[in-house]
C-alpha cells in the first residue's frame, strides 16, 4: 500500500519480495509489525503502510552489506531521518532505519534496531523486560521468522491505534495460556495493571 510522508512516498514490497531481500543476511532477523501479526495468525487481514524488519544492534552494519547499493537513512533524533553512512555504528538511542534502492524511489523496509545483553533480548521501553533470544521469534510454515506475537503486541500495547486494536483482537485466539499469561503480566510491569489489553487477558485467564 503506497503512503506518503514527509521524506517521501513509501511503496513496501509484497512480503515474499521482503524476505528474498533479507535471505543473505548472516544475522538472525524477524519480520515485526503487522505482518509478524498476520505469520502469526496464518491470514492477511489488513493492509499495511510499510514492512518492519527487526534486526539486532549488534549486527546493523549486516543489513548495510546486503542492500549494499541502497540508499540507508536513520531516525536520528527520533522524529527525522538523517543519512546513515557506509560503516557508521548508530548511536544507542536510534532504533529506526528506513531504505529505498535509491534516491528517487520510494521507502522499501523499516528496520528496527533492538539492544541485547549476552544472549538476552532487552525491551528498548523498558530494560526491566527480557527474554532470551531463542523465544524472541517463531518460523512460519513457509519459513519466514517473524516476532513472536506477545512481543509484538508489547510494542504496539503503547500507542493502541485502531490497527493494534485489530491485531490484538486477532492475536488473541492464538496466543496459549502460557503467553497470555506472560504479555499480560509484562504489560502490567511496563504500562500499568490497568492498561486494557492486560485487564482483558487476566479476564480470558480466569476463564
Amino acid at each position: 500500500m503506497r503512503t506518503e510522508t514527509p521524506w517521501g512516498p513509501w511503496d513496501p514490497p509484497p512480503l515474499a519480495e521482503a524476505v528474498r531481500l533479507l535471505a543473505p543476511l548472516r544475522a538472525p532477523w524477524w519480520i515485526a509489525g503487522g505482518y509478524a501479526v498476520e505469520l502469526a495468525v496464518g491470514r492477511a487481514f489488513r493492509d499495511h503502510a510499510d514492512i518492519d524488519v527487526l534486526l539486532l544492534r549488534r549486527d546493523q552494519l549486516e543489513a548495510q552489506r546486503v542492500l549494499s547499493g541502497w540508499e540507508w537513512w536513520a531516525a536520528d533524533p527520533p522524529g527525522t531521518l538523517r543519512p546513515w553512512r557506509p560503516g557508521e555504528i548508530l548511536p544507542a538511542g536510534v532504533h529506526d532505519i528506513w531504505c529505498r534502492p535509491g534516491a528517487d524511489e520510494p521507502w522499501r523496509l523499516q528496520f528496527m534496531l533492538d539492544d541485547t545483553d549476552g544472549e538476552d533480548w532487552v525491551f528498548r521501553r523498558d530494560p526491566r523486560v527480557r527474554l532470551p533470544l531463542e523465544r524472541l521469534g517463531r518460523v512460519s510454515e513457509g519459513g519466514v521468522p517473524y516476532l513472536a506475537p506477545d512481543v509484538q503486541l508489547l510494542y504496539k500495547s503503547k500507542s493502541r491505534r485502531p490497527k493494534d486494536e485489530q491485531d490484538f483482537e486477532a492475536v488473541l485466539p492464538v496466543l496459549d495460556d502460557h503467553g497470555r499469561a506472560r504479555l499480560a503480566e509484562t504489560l502490567a510491569l511496563v504500562e500499568g495493571a490497568d492498561h486494557p489489553w492486560a485487564a482483558r487477558l487476566r479476564a480470558l485467564l480466569a476463564g
